[in-house]
């Protein structure tokens, strides 16, 4: 069989910000050699007007779930069976099948060869779904594979899952528990990747400390240099970042999401004490670790000067690189159901209506108006990413300044700036992708 795989985009962007799809590899690796499959990769690359295959993949998550059914249409053929998976597959699997001939629940190490094997008997189910039993398998890289450098990280994933329950949070919808691979399997893993730079898509790289300790322990000859997402509790341990730094980390991403002691209740941010963060962050800079920080605006206990103080602080402690996001109600989790029920959702299904823009506040705030919560992330971003503001971050920090961090520092810096105001107040699924999807029911609530 002729399969295509497609890794979406939100909208038709070719972006510099993409990284490699760890999929791609795992895909490989479950697909026998009698089949031909191509991976393209719509975000660094112009997909084709047709395509050729008699199976057509695409993992979709919520931003991209537009996009998906809009390349179902099009591309659809007599004899193609179209397949879904992902993320959003969780949750809106019936949605799918309005798109799709057949969706995948679950990880792809559990559905895909059955869904294979099935298609050569010419009778594929149409829901197939996984529990959370299979091994987690390596990123295969063969020629044809990875077509595209992707500024020459790699990307390798050690777990699936997180041992928190963040309210607004996908994690849960998909993952109820934590799975993790052996130190010695991602020490193969490694070994065999030719990039130098490794990015961990981790939610969470460390689960508790001894497994964390024995995985440093097994990567440190290795020579890599990696960044990785870590919570506060990590943070906190001046050994366990003693010993990251060792083993070739050099950027933290961390979720501080709000200052508000208030706001990080109502996500159940259960590890984040707003009190702690600016001692948190000198200790990871004392181990001369950068810092991502993410951040959720528009809590219900969020009113305007949250923007000011919230970028006053990322300004003040020197943080690399942000996002400073609006709070987007996904499907599936509490703060989903808690604006359905209070009827604060200003769009039945935001990913799929043809008004909602990518930036724009999908929900009604409480103490302030969707605009302003709007604006008030955009500035934010804009001011972040300008170049004064990106100097003064560089300078204001000695080890952001040290040869081995500078250029990755400044790089990222210009990349999210360029991808913000590309991205921002793009339709989802592309300008003209209206009219490929149902919108009868997903506009304005």
């Amino acid at each position: 069989m002729k399969i295509t795989f497609i890794r979406l985009n939100m909208f038709e962007h070719i972006g510099t910000d993409a990284m490699k799809p760890i999929l791609f590899g795992i895909i490989r690796g479950l697909t026998p050699d009698r089949h031909e499959i191509l991976f393209l990769d719509e975000r660094a690359e112009k997909l084709p007007e047709s395509l050729d295959c008699d199976i057509l993949a695409m993992s979709v998550e919520t931003y991209t779930a537009k996009r998906a059914y809009i390349l179902a249409k099009k591309y659809r053929r007599p004899g193609m069976t179209i397949v879904m998976g992902g993320f959003h597959a969780s949750v809106c699997a019936e949605e799918m099948l309005d798109y799709a001939d057949t969706v995948l629940i679950g990880d792809a190490e559990e559905t895909w060869q059955p869904f294979l094997r099935d298609c050569e008997q010419g009778k594929p189910r149409a829901i197939y779904g996984g529990g959370e039993r299979c091994e987690l398998l390596p990123a295969v890289d063969r020629p044809g594979v990875y077509r595209h450098k992707y500024h020459g990280i790699g990307v390798c994933q050690i777990s699936r899952g997180c041992k928190f329950h963040c309210d607004f949070c996908s994690i849960k919808t998909m993952y109820r528990c934590v799975r993790r691979k052996s130190p010695e399997t991602v020490v193969q893993e490694l070994s065999q990747m030719k990039e130098r730079v490794v990015f961990f898509a981790d939610d969470n790289l460390f689960y508790d400390r001894d497994s964390a300790m024995a995985l440093l322990q097994a990567i440190t000859p290795l020579r890599k240099r990696w960044a990785c997402q870590i919570s506060m509790d990590a943070a906190r341990d001046d050994e366990l970042l003693a010993a990251m730094r060792k083993a070739g980390c050099f950027l933290v991403l961390m979720g501080f999401e709000s200052l508000n002691a208030e706001s990080l209740a109502e996500m159940h941010k259960a590890a984040n004490m707003a009190r702690d963060y600016e001692t948190l962050i000198r200790r990871i800079y004392s181990h001369g670790l950068m810092i991502y920080g993410t951040f959720v605006l528009g809590c219900d206990s969020d009113r305007e000067d949250v923007f000011d103080k919230t970028f006053d602080f990322a300004v003040r402690n020197h943080i690399a690189v942000t996002n400073f996001n609006p709070l987007i109600p996904m499907p599936g989790t509490g703060v989903y159901r808690r604006m359905e029920q209070e009827g604060r959702l200003r769009y039945k299904k935001w990913w799929l209506s043809d008004v909602y823009r990518y930036g724009e506040t999908a929900f009604l705030p409480k103490h302030m108006t969707p605009e302003a919560l709007q604006e008030g992330c955009l500035n934010m971003r804009t001011k972040f990413y300008s170049l004064p503001c990106i100097l003064r971050r560089l300078f204001g920090a000695p080890h952001h300044l040290h040869p081995r961090n500078i250029v990755i520092f400044l790089l990222a810096n210009i990349i999210s700036g360029r991808e913000i105001h590309a991205k921002q107040g793009q339709m989802l699924g592309g300008e003209l992708g209206a009219s490929d999807v149902d919108q009868t029911e997903y506009r304005q609530a």
